[in-house]
């Protein structure tokens, strides 16, 4: 394998000794720049290691994210980690073992073709030889690059990989130790941050004397408009910040602020346009709304600045930006800051997690030789983080006699994606805004095409058309934060092209999965819609209009990702609800079956949860204070029953599960309730208050 050809990791990262240590005998540590998320990447990594080593994955331990000794593999996103970070493992390890067998061979006087292994110990023609992998490791030298010309695993070889195995971070989880809330450290402070109530609000003024009267012992931090709590006692600090409205007050500065530019309309033509009108037009806009992360746990970080160097603990999903961006906003050297990495409560995406970082460094600072806790509240992990962006897309097709799409148009208007820590050289961390307004971003892109887009993800169809456009435009005209939540902008673009599609279909006299398949070459594709199809026996015995059916839609996550088909059955009555989903996907190489399935099915069940209820309503461009009433998610008694099945073939290369689901399943369900209903519903969330509007406007 040439240089050129090894993944990215590994052309960032290619000192063999950043992946993978023997320091512990009877365990192979092995170092990631990807992070637990709940997605059990951890364990898939464990297995792609063991396979490579020849070892059993219980000797196989991952250790923490630390931007000390951990690779550097940027942002855990994009449902790349197995893809990425897997393939630099596969090929990393392939060459430990190739060397430590080498280094044995040397200290043997052997040959090292006569050598082998079994879990960590060497082998001479079968027979152990007294040395084993840890004893060899020191006759190594780690500092070697990773060239990626030693041979991996055959497939035939490989025992971990493919298999069930239970997830190796549940365990500290279930004894109630596994996340970063339960880290606690001697001497330890607790704090709170009053966020500003709408972006560059000034922190007009602020009571102290009430606030010491009724909680004395209290002490409060305030730099600009960066406001924070701090004592000893966690429940008085959390009572004390409920408070806050009765001891500080904020106010609008006119002219502080000001709309970010953008770079205008980026036009995507495939094919050509058409030469005549067609028989039948279709020209309709979808939407969705603003919707939260709404992680069941709040964002939590620990910080603590001694002997002049800040160490952060982060449930972080890029702990590398998040370090260089803490660094510049507090004028520390990069070298000065270490970010560890801590599991956090299930998040995909950029939630409130890297502020709280901030604020933990940022009052660390100001009490050196002391821990920091920070935990965000209810309310402000529901309306003061980052939230995933409002969009619209607009689909202008026509088709011919003969029932063919002659011309695709879809033209997409989005809030930006992609505001993570760092991106478009910008902090993009809230409270570094309230230390300082000049952090506003001035200028806003999207993601670029080679990261898959942000609100252009998935803008483009996968269907054989003549010809087509995709017209994509940021709106920054709103204050309010908006960032990567899962899938990006796939969620309401493969909706938008799922619905026409059918309404293509209903044009055109055709049934939906017929209608697909006319348009479409792509093998794989064609194969997961046609398993989903058979394992629902699509069409269902329900007609439209009665009440009750089935919706079909299906995707290649970022065009270039896994394939994913979806037929939900729907019911509707007062309100619209997901009775059963079956999911078909083709992820490739499937790493761990069970795993693999939780993805699936988990992003499933998150975008149900988006399409029917999810909504973040805001009051003149602000929002308002939110809990589980004012935003209410799917609750388990919605959870629909769910057959999913894995077309597998292990010679394809693995692709990421994690957000194959969220546009498929909205747009099946959609097409599942405007069948059932006999008119169709172009705005997400499908809630009980817009059907009863379709209902009246019909």
């Amino acid at each position: 394998m040439a240089d050129n050809a090894l993944p990215k990791s590994l052309q960032d990262n290619p000192e063999l000794g950043r992946w993978v240590s023997f320091d512990e005998p009877g365990v192979v540590a092995i170092r990631s720049g990807k992070v637990e998320l709940g997605q059990g990447i951890l364990t898939a990594l464990a297995q792609i290691a063991a396979d490579e080593l020849g070892l059993h994955p219980r000797l196989v331990r991952l250790a923490p994210c630390d931007t000390d000794c951990s690779p550097d593999e940027g942002i855990t996103a994009g449902s790349q980690s197995v893809e990425v970070s897997g393939a630099s493992i596969r090929i990393a390890m392939a060459q430990a073992r190739a060397t430590l067998i080498d280094a044995a061979a040397a200290r043997l006087g052997a040959d090292a073709a006569r050598l082998s292994c079994h879990d960590g110990v060497v082998l001479l023609e079968g027979a152990p030889t007294g040395l084993d992998f840890w004893s060899a490791a020191a006759l190594v030298d780690w500092r070697q690059p990773v060239s990626g010309n030693v041979p991996v695993q055959p497939i035939a070889a490989r025992c971990a990989v493919g298999a069930d195995h239970a997830r190796i971070d549940m365990a500290a989880k279930r004894g109630g130790a596994g996340f970063i809330h339960d880290l606690s450290m001697p001497g330890l402070l607790h704090a709170r941050v009053i966020r500003q109530p709408f972006r560059l609000a000034r922190l007009a003024d602020v009571d102290e004397a009430w606030l010491q009267r009724r909680y004395p012992g209290i002490a409060v931090l305030r730099r600009n408009d960066f406001f924070a709590l701090i004592g000893p006692d966690e429940y008085g600090v959390h009572a004390a910040h409920a408070d806050a409205s009765r001891f500080s007050t904020w106010e609008e500065v006119p002219g502080r602020w000001r709309s970010a530019e953008t770079a205008g309309e980026v036009v995507t033509r495939l094919g050509s346009a058409p030469s005549s009108r067609g028989a039948a037009r279709l020209d309709e806009r979808y939407s969705r709304a603003r919707v939260a992360h709404a992680s069941i746990g709040p964002s939590c970080a620990l910080a603590l600045f001694d002997a002049g160097r800040l160490t952060v603990w982060s449930h972080s999903q890029g702990i590398f930006p998040l370090r260089a961006q803490i660094a510049r906003c507090l004028g520390l050297a990069l070298r000065a800051v270490r970010v560890v990495h801590a599991h956090g409560s299930g998040c995909y995406g950029h939630n409130g997690a890297d502020d709280a970082a901030l604020d933990a460094a940022i009052i660390a600072l100001e009490r050196p030789g002391r821990p920091v806790r920070i935990q965000w509240s209810r309310e402000d992990e529901l309306g003061r983080g980052p939230l995933g962006a409002a969009m619209s897309a607009a689909v202008d097709a026509e088709i011919d006699a003969a029932g063919r799409v002659t011309s695709w148009n879809l033209s997409v208007v989005s809030e930006p994606h992609a505001q993570r820590p760092g991106f478009g050289g910008h902090v993009n961390l809230s409270s570094a805004e309230a230390l300082d307004s000049a952090h506003l971003p001035g200028k806003v892109a999207d993601l670029p095409a080679a990261a898959g887009g942000g609100a252009a993800r998935n803008a483009v169809a996968i269907y054989d058309f003549p010809g087509q456009t995709a017209t994509v435009r940021l709106d920054t005209r709103s204050r309010i934060r908006t960032s990567s939540l899962r899938s990006l902008g796939a969620h309401l673009n493969v909706f938008a092209i799922e619905s026409a599609m059918d309404e293509l279909a209903d044009l055109a006299g055709a049934d939906p999965l017929d209608f697909r398949l006319r348009h479409l070459s792509d093998e794989r594709c064609r194969a997961v819609l046609e398993g989903a199809a058979e394992m629902s026996s699509w069409p269902g015995s329900h007609g439209a209009s009665e009440g009750r059916s089935l919706g079909i839609a299906a995707a290649r996550y970022k065009n270039k990702g896994a394939w994913l088909a979806a037929v939900a059955e729907v019911s509707v009555e007062e309100e619209i609800r997901l009775e059963r989903l079956w999911l078909c996907a083709d992820v490739g190489l499937v790493i761990n079956p069970e795993g693999a399935r939780s993805q699936i099915e988990g992003g499933a069940i998150q975008a149900a949860s988006w399409t029917l209820k999810e909504e973040v309503k805001v009051e003149g461009d602000r929002v308002p204070a939110l809990d589980w009433n004012a935003y209410p998610i799917l609750k388990f008694s919605e959870i629909p029953e769910i057959e999913t099945r894995f077309i597998i073939d292990p010679m394809h290369p693995p692709l990421g599960a994690g957000e194959a689901a969220q546009g498929p399943v909205a747009a099946a369900i959609g097409n599942a309730a405007s069948r059932a209903l006999g008119l169709r519903m172009r705005d997400l969330p499908l809630t009980r208050d817009r059907l009863i509007e379709a209902l009246m406007n019909a």
